[in-house]
């Protein structure tokens, strides 16, 4: 598994380094210091997991990853607590207080392990018409793939909306974007998976991003990175 630290302290990347030392199947591929670095350094390498501090010279760890035309995994790696709630609002796997020590770190890649094993790379993707049935405390829901309109991350699982309803699924975004068909399905940022279907229309936004508006008024907002892959996907 290939592993970018990106820290503008080069005693801390040391230090991070030497605790996955301990880890034979762990490579680390590279190191960067500012946002510009590390984006370069993500679209070129394609690391898996980046362990991310957050404060850097040129910017923030988010903007890296708002940025960067790869999408890998993220551990964030800070010596602020404030930014916690934001961090896992980018689906990050963990957030690590500095000083990081070996059980913590050992712990947050545990995660991704446990995360590999749920979400296989050669998953079968699920036809349009199959059905999946969601327990919502005593109300059952028995809905087709092609009626899920939107699906949200809410805390540690997500949303699916179909129809004028919505109900919870204890899934990761990532366990059930690898279920959908992707010819139909877009994942609009990190939080957000849309039904291309369902889209009313779409209209420029700030930072060469775009505002998808779905048919029942919600209003998505698409990234830089991910307005780029829509036009692609689209063909406009």
């Amino acid at each position: 598994m290939k592993i970018l630290i990106v820290d503008d302290s080069r005693l801390a990347r040391k230090e991070l380094a030497g605790l996955l030392q301990h880890f034979s199947q762990y490579n680390i591929v590279g190191e960067a210091s500012d946002v510009q670095t590390a984006i370069a350094a993500i679209n070129q390498l394609r690391p898996d997991l980046v362990l991310l501090d957050i404060n850097l010279p040129d910017g923030s760890g988010f903007d890296v990853l708002e940025q960067s035309d790869h999408t890998p995994g993220v551990i964030f790696t800070t010596a602020y607590e404030e930014y916690a709630v934001q961090a896992f609002e980018y689906n990050a796997l963990d957030y690590l207080l500095k000083p990081i020590t070996q059980d913590r770190l050992d712990a947050a890649l545990g995660k991704l392990a446990g995360r590999a094993q749920h979400v296989p790379f050669n998953q079968p993707e699920k036809s349009l018409d199959a059905h999946i049935f969601i327990r919502e405390g005593e109300r059952c829901h028995f809905i087709k793939f092609r009626e899920i309109s939107r699906i949200v991350v809410e805390g540690n699982y997500v949303r699916l909306f179909f129809g004028t309803l919505s109900a919870p699924v204890l899934r990761s975004l990532n366990y059930v974007e690898a279920r959908l068909d992707p010819e139909t399905f877009f994942r609009a940022n990190r939080q957000e998976i849309i039904n291309l279907n369902f889209i009313d229309r779409i209209e420029p936004w700030i930072g060469d991003g775009l505002m998808i508006v779905m048919q029942d008024c919600t209003e998505v907002i698409a990234s830089r990175r991910q307005a780029r892959e829509l036009k692609q996907h689209l063909e406009f």
